[in-house]
């Protein structure tokens, strides 16, 4: 069983930065695809962003392209997200999420995750 946990939320003016780290109990992270997802009250759960096992792939949300980096350490068995340019709009509650190292494709969909972090919230003041 992952267990993830998220740290480095907080408060922030729009136009600053937030950096999100989530680290992995499992040594077996460089196997799993990590992702970060969000959800806002009231909304569904969004795809942020993912990297593949070897960090040769990235892919984001739209919402954030050109804004949010995703990175990892795999020695340090952590993920990343760094946020630029923040908007009110990117409040929300931020989870990090694992792949099982069975499933080789990166996905955007929630739901192919099978391991969650507890979140960690993200409130962008104007």
């Amino acid at each position: 069983q992952v267990q993830l946990v998220e740290s480095g939320g907080g408060l922030v003016q729009a136009g600053g930065s937030l950096t999100l780290s989530c680290a992995a109990s499992e040594r077996t992270f460089s196997s799993s695809t990590m992702g970060w997802f969000r959800q806002a009250p009231g909304k569904e759960r969004e795809f942020v962003a993912a990297i593949s096992r070897s960090a040769t792939y990235t892919y984001y949300g739209d919402s954030v392209k050109g804004r949010f980096t995703i990175s990892r350490d795999n020695a340090k068995t952590t993920v990343y997200l760094q946020m630029n340019s923040l908007k009110p709009e990117d409040t929300a509650v931020y989870y990090c999420a694992a792949q099982d190292s069975s499933r080789l494709s990166v996905s955007r969909a929630y739901m192919n995750y099978n391991y969650w972090g507890q979140g960690t919230q993200v409130t962008v003041s104007s």
